[in-house]
């Protein structure tokens, strides 16, 4: 039996968190989550899965403090995000890198402000101001987009480049930020399968290569991209974790398990 003093401390741990908005919306009185308890080591890339509607952008919402539980603990990365302070939330939030379905870019800008934006929670507000009239860090800036394939789209508008390049900046911007933790909200969702290939290779391979304690917890709608890509898959139905497997492990029957109950309630 492993000794816990020589456990790592978890980058997420959930005990027994339940959400519940009420008697309306989309969840029609039912909790978003329910009793979810679920650990995730430094380093591992878990892939959350399940239909619409299942909690998965609520559990996510819960690690970076934006969705507060009905009852139960968080802890992630060490700071339990719903009672830590105001000061305490934001130094959390500047270790935590998110990837959003609808990336949270800036259209207008040049693709070296989008990029600088991961050096935000770091920088004062006159920095970042000073940054938007020279940019600052540039040669990051540069060596970032080189990394996700893109290093000569530095100057260019953001909303010129194609819904795969605009993916490839707002994962050069996590990587400037340089985070602990990154959470990704479907972020492949909007992409052809083999972009969507492509730009989940870069999120599980570019982010973790130089950091191989950096933790990723990603929302994904296809099955066998979290199978490729992530190391353990969770899956949630109606709120609650009805899987939760090594990748290598699962199979058709988990797969079928998942995705069945929905017809036998």
């Amino acid at each position: 039996m492993p000794d816990p003093r020589t456990e790592p401390t978890p980058a997420v741990s959930l005990q027994g968190l339940t959400v519940a908005y009420g008697g309306h919306g989309a969840h029609g009185g039912r909790p978003a989550l329910d009793g979810i308890t679920l650990r995730i080591q430094p380093g591992e890339r878990v892939a959350l899965v399940g239909p619409s509607g299942a909690g998965k952008s609520t559990l996510l919402g819960l690690c970076n403090g934006t969705v507060t539980p009905t009852s139960g603990r968080a802890q992630v990365l060490g700071t339990d995000p719903a009672r830590a302070s105001s000061r305490g939330l934001r130094a959390l939030r500047s270790r935590i890198g998110s990837v959003h379905q609808h990336l949270n870019l800036v259209g207008p800008l040049r693709v070296v402000h989008n990029v600088n934006a991961g050096h935000l929670g770091s920088w004062g507000r006159w920095r970042a101001l000073r940054s938007l009239v020279r940019p600052l860090q540039v040669d990051e800036a540069r060596g970032a987009l080189a990394r996700v394939g893109i290093a000569g789209h530095l100057h260019q508008r953001t909303d010129r480049l194609s819904g795969g390049e605009q993916q490839r900046v707002a994962l050069a911007r996590v990587l400037v930020q340089d985070p602990d933790l990154v959470l990704a909200d479907e972020p492949v969702s909007s992409l052809d399968p083999t972009r969507a290939d492509e730009v989940m290779g870069l999120l599980c391979g570019v982010l973790s290569r130089d950091r191989p304690r950096r933790t990723l917890l990603v929302s994904l709608h296809d099955f066998d991209l979290a199978v490729r890509h992530c190391d353990r898959v969770v899956g949630l139905r109606q709120g609650r974790v009805v899987l939760d497997l090594p990748a290598a492990d699962v199979d058709q029957q988990a797969r079928e398990r998942l995705y069945e109950l929905e017809s036998e309630r």
